[in-house]
């Protein structure tokens, strides 16, 4: 009996010790995609990265869930723009997003919303103690805000509720590239923060000012890098997902019985996402969560 213990605590350490290789490297492994020569995408276990090329360096949107993948990014950064990174960012507050903040240097000028800000000291404070308080967002706007750097013009702007209510989308304007953050999922289920202000009614016409923007590519929050046409399918299955759950709310109908009956399509295609043990994003959570505002179940913060 002994021995079947111990051979079996043995493949358990096993396990444990691959589990921990597998998730090292998932966090180490970064991928480089270069959008148009001078915007690159850094793409991992996390949110997409915008990295702008300028002639005084980088300029880097968003910094994923890790401080040792922001300091990866740093270094990448580094490597393709330009030089030092002279500004980061912050698309908005969930950690995925900024949680590498402190793989920067302390002092390094860090752009969001102030409502990004306020969410980050209010939803996420136990983790901007210490050092990695110096990495808080130290520039912050209500409408949009501009950088000039290198001879590149970077331009910030609040439109309106979508995934939080501090979202921002990021505009390298000589580039014609716009970094989006959460405000699009590619071909994903996206994260619907109601609790947050978020609003899947609110998204969609978020996103018709964010196409009045001048832009060609588009660095999405999680996904491949797409096109305005990508921001329109998204915008299609969000439109279609709040008046599924509208019309079910106001026939009354279960949330169970919703989630198994929703005829929702315009969701044909798309992927999950899922972190174990944390999170799943993935139909029945997109439908549940626009059931839940369609009801009044959860209400918005206080602005």
């Amino acid at each position: 009996m002994l021995r079947v213990v111990l051979r079996v605590l043995l493949l358990l350490l096993v396990l444990a010790g691959i589990g921990a290789i597998w998730a090292w490297e998932r966090v180490r492994g970064l991928e480089l995609e270069a959008v148009v020569p001078d915007v690159h995408m850094i793409s991992g276990l996390g949110s997409n990265v915008g990295v702008l090329r300028t002639a005084d360096g980088a300029v880097v949107v968003d910094t994923m869930t890790f401080r040792m993948q922001g300091q990866r990014v740093r270094e990448l950064a580094e490597r393709v723009g330009g030089g030092p990174v002279q500004a980061v960012i912050n698309t908005h507050y969930h950690a995925d997003h900024t949680h590498g903040n402190p793989g920067f240097a302390p002092g390094t000028k860090v752009v969001s919303t102030s409502r990004t800000r306020e969410h980050l000291l209010a939803r996420d404070a136990a983790y901007w103690q210490g050092v990695a308080a110096e990495t808080l967002p130290s520039v912050t706007f209500t409408g949009d805000h501009e950088l000039r750097v290198g001879g590149k013009t970077v331009r910030s702007v609040h439109l309106g509720r979508g995934h939080t209510d501090g979202d921002l989308v990021v505009l390298f304007v000589e580039d014609r590239v716009l970094h989006t953050g959460d405000l699009v999922f590619e071909g994903r289920y996206p994260n619907i923060d109601l609790e947050a202000g978020g609003s899947v009614k609110r998204w969609a016409e978020t996103l018709d000012r964010v196409l009045e923007l001048d832009f060609d590519r588009v660095i999405p929050g999680h996904g491949p890098v797409t096109d305005r046409a990508g921001i329109q399918r998204f915008q299609t299955f969000l439109r279609e997902l709040a008046a599924v759950a509208e019309d079910a709310a106001a026939r009354g109908q279960a949330a169970d019985e919703f989630v198994r009956t929703a005829p929702l399509r315009a969701d044909a295609g798309f992927e999950a996402i899922s972190v174990p043990f944390v999170l799943k994003l993935d139909r029945e959570f997109v439908l549940r969560r626009a059931f839940e505002e369609a009801t009044g179940a959860v209400a918005p913060p206080a602005p």
